[in-house]
């Protein structure tokens, strides 16, 4: 099994010159080569080792996506600890509980939105380590500092398959965060089978803007950028994101269907929906138009295209077909490492499915009809929490994801009907499965975005 960080060092060996990361700042890119990388990941683990932890004590990353971030999570596993990201969204009461309960020994801080009341959620017991950015202050140790006065680490950690590579905090539907234990093997498996199903390789570019602290972005995007030795470029802010994109022109372009839906509104206030089929059902004319709108949306050099997250309209997914745009849905979860399940390429008979598993990952179907799940990317367990990890594994080591589905044969794919404890009884007693309703719904292109519930 081969580390996140032992590929980083990989590609800097072979490859010491080529730009792995384009950073955005001040409307400039500050480009790193695999070589740097490796040197600033090395001399910060270095650092890492030379405080009072002790191996597999937990660091936390407080910031939004950015180099820094892919770097300080290298450096966290190739120094022997343990990575804890924390969304750079959440409240100061929320990071708090999140420090205590991972016990995080020390935390770097990055971008923030809202630097003043995030980082309240900290405290002076836990030092932090500030990203080299103007807009970060209070902290007791700076990036810069850390990388030039320490030599990069010789030895580096030799992990085994199950040891703790990450521990990633989700509320899931019950709202209350789980600390999910995602191990290397997990990670690796994760990232390897998301690069199989976009036929990554080093010639490939990506943009990572959703957030590092899901694991959809860790293992769909980051990981497969450092294990194929692909370029990885960022966006500086939500102003920029457009101009970002264009600049980044990724090969690969994962999404979520609210994006996906924007992207289209913008299209259709330049170009009236009744006018855009028009001009795309006339030949030669359609497919030029095509073209110049996937350029206008970034996607120029854009090859494979995903969504997930959440369902995604089968009409959204048809528009964009239309374009030349094939949109492959994927699904997987926390505990699943991300992508374990995938319907790509586009085909017009398998809208609204998740496909079929990717490989080496088994999925069933319990008599209830939850989706049961076994495969190397399963999280290890919920940290301090032995009770609810019992009873989500079944003695032969599936998992029940809480989800339900049905399966087609024919078509070799399942669909998601909706979550185990979302069915509610109507007021004459008949039992509501929600997810067909909200599809329905959600096919309106005026519906942003849909939930249906029972009363009380």
């Amino acid at each position: 099994m081969k580390t996140a960080h032992q590929a980083l060092l990989d590609w800097a060996q072979k490859t010491p010159d080529r730009i792995f990361l384009h950073q955005p700042v001040d409307g400039q890119l500050r480009q790193t080569t695999w070589s740097d990388a490796a040197n600033h990941a090395a001399c910060l683990a270095g650092a890492l080792r030379a405080f009072d932890l002790e191996p597999g004590d937990r660091i936390a990353i407080l910031a939004k996506n950015s180099a820094e971030w892919i770097l300080a999570d290298i450096a966290i596993a190739m120094a022997g600890f343990v990575s804890v990201p924390i969304y750079p969204t959440a409240g100061p009461e929320t990071i708090s509980h999140l420090l205590s309960h991972s016990g995080a020994k020390l935390v770097f801080v990055g971008k923030l939105d809202d630097p003043e009341t995030t980082m309240a959620g900290l405290t002076d017991a836990i030092p932090r380590i500030a990203f080299p950015y103007a807009e970060i202050a209070n902290c007791q140790y700076s990036w810069q500092n850390l990388i030039d006065d320490n030599e990069p680490l010789s030895q580096v950690a030799n992990p085994d398959p199950e040891d703790t590579m990450t521990i990633l905090y989700t509320s899931g539907s019950t709202g209350v965060p789980k600390g999910v234990v995602i191990s290397f093997r997990a990670y690796q498996y994760a990232s390897h089978a998301a690069a199989e199903s976009a036929n990554m390789s080093s010639a490939d570019h990506v943009l990572s803007y959703l957030p590092l602290a899901h694991i959809t972005e860790r293992t769909c995007t980051a990981g497969p950028a450092i294990y194929c030795g692909a370029e990885c470029s960022f966006v500086e802010s939500l102003q920029t994101f457009r101009h970002d994109l264009k600049r980044a022109a990724p090969t690969v372009f994962i999404s979520v269907p609210r994006l996906w839906v924007k992207f289209q509104s913008g299209v259709h206030a330049k170009i009236p929906p009744r006018k855009l089929r028009l001009l795309l059902s006339i030949p030669i004319l359609g497919s030029a138009i095509a073209k110049k709108i996937r350029g206008e949306l970034g996607f120029g050099n854009c090859r494979q295209y995903g969504s997930g997250s959440a369902p995604i309209s089968p009409s959204t997914l048809r528009w964009y077909y239309k374009l030349g745009v094939d949109i492959g849905e994927g699904w997987g979860m926390s505990e699943t490492s991300g992508l374990s399940c995938g319907n790509s390429p586009f085909d017009a008979r398998k809208l609204g499915t998740i496909g079929s598993p990717v490989s080496g990952t088994e999925m069933k179907l319990s008599e209830a009809g939850e989706i049961l799940i076994r495969s190397p990317g399963l999280f290890t367990e919920y940290y301090k929490n032995p009770d609810l990890t019992a009873e989500v594994f079944t003695k032969d080591g599936f998992f029940h994801t809480g989800d339900k589905a049905i399966w087609d044969e024919s078509l070799n794919a399942f669909t998601i009907t909706g979550r185990v404890k979302d069915i509610f009884k109507s007021s004459k007693g008949k039992y509501i499965t929600p997810v067909p309703i909200e599809s329905t719904l959600a096919a309106n292109s005026h519906v942003e975005q849909v939930c249906v519930m029972g009363a009380g």
